[in-house]
């Protein structure tokens, strides 16, 4: 029985080591959207850089930069006033592994071309969020006090029912997004995202670890607790895209950071904060598919379970059913 547990343990440090270290340790760029403005300098940087980045061709310099305001691209390039030089825009909101590849793919070219490139920070990352890692930590000490919620949780199954602690879950993953969103919003400045609607993913993201975590131990037994740190704790965070860009993750972490709840809050915290959340219906719809469908799971297998009622019992002084 001791090994199990040693087994477990080793699985998970090497699971942490292996995500965290290995995706950091050599990021390749793989299709960063990049605005180009005019059809021949889209064409020379698209064949120059190859699958690295794509190209999106728009009309205008204006259009570009919209866009980029919007996160429907993450940098924009073009030529300067005079057409000797290049002109760089950035969002470094956008996370600093993100921009300064893209950087270093547009100086690239430029060295390549001979021409000078000039680089602008449009969207700049907030006063006390200087490294751009408050929505990750924020959303990581989420993830970690729904999963812990979950484990106690799990030690009740046979003091409270079902809808108990449904209630506890729900009650608390309320209090936790507001808590949080209050900490790294208003009260540390560090996340500018607008109070309740961070308070409301936060809050979001917490339910979505409690249920999932309750739904795997319920389901798989001793293992869905270690199960659970697996996905959400280890994979899930480090594949959210916050400590290194998503477009800079091998495909299987792409899919991942996409599919998995601390990448749809990171991807949601950032959209508030910095980009008017241009794309927040995504990474919501994330979120509650993983707390309404780990709650359905939950209800199914309980109600599964449950006992069926006693026959009543005959009274032999009544001669009838008591």
């Amino acid at each position: 029985m001791w090994l199990q547990p040693f087994l477990i343990g080793l699985v998970i440090v090497s699971a942490f080591v292996s995500c965290y270290i290995g995706l950091t340790r050599d990021p390749q760029p793989h299709r960063i959207p990049v605005a180009v403005t005019g059809p021949k300098l889209a064409d020379k940087v698209q064949q120059d850089l190859g699958d690295a980045i794509d190209v999106r061709h728009v009309r205008s310099a204006a259009e570009a930069r919209d866009a980029l305001r919007h996160r429907d691209v993450v940098a924009v390039l073009g030529s300067g006033p005079h057409g000797s030089a290049l002109e760089l825009d950035v969002a470094s909101a956008n996370g600093l592994s993100t921009t300064t590849a893209v950087t270093k793919l547009a100086t690239a070219y430029a060295h390549g071309a001979d021409r000078h490139l000039s680089v602008s920070d449009i969207v700049p990352l907030g006063r006390y969020d200087a490294r751009g890692l408050a929505g990750f930590y924020v959303s990581f000490g989420v993830t970690l006090s729904g999963f812990a919620l979950a484990q106690n949780v799990v030690g009740l199954s046979g003091q409270l029912r079902l809808r108990h602690r449904f209630a506890l879950m729900a009650a608390f993953a309320a209090a936790s997004g507001l808590v949080a969103a209050a900490i790294a919003g208003p009260v540390l400045g560090a996340v500018p995202a607008p109070y309740l609607p961070l308070a409301f993913v936060l809050a979001l993201l917490a339910a979505a670890a409690a249920f999932a975590t309750k739904m795997l131990a319920t389901y798989v037994g001793p293992l869905g607790i270690p199960l659970a740190t697996l996905l959400l704790l280890t994979v899930g965070n480090s594949t959210s895209g916050a400590t290194i860009g998503t477009n800079l993750m091998p495909g299987g972490a792409r899919a991942l950071s996409e599919l998995l709840p601390p990448g749809a809050a990171v991807r949601a915290i950032a959209d508030l904060s910095y980009f008017q959340g241009s794309h927040l219906l995504a990474p919501l719809a994330t979120l509650v598919l993983w707390a309404a469908g780990s709650a359905v799971l939950l209800t199914f297998r309980t109600t599964k379970q449950s006992p069926a009622p006693l026959p009543a019992l005959a009274d032999p002084a009544r001669g009838a059913t008591s």
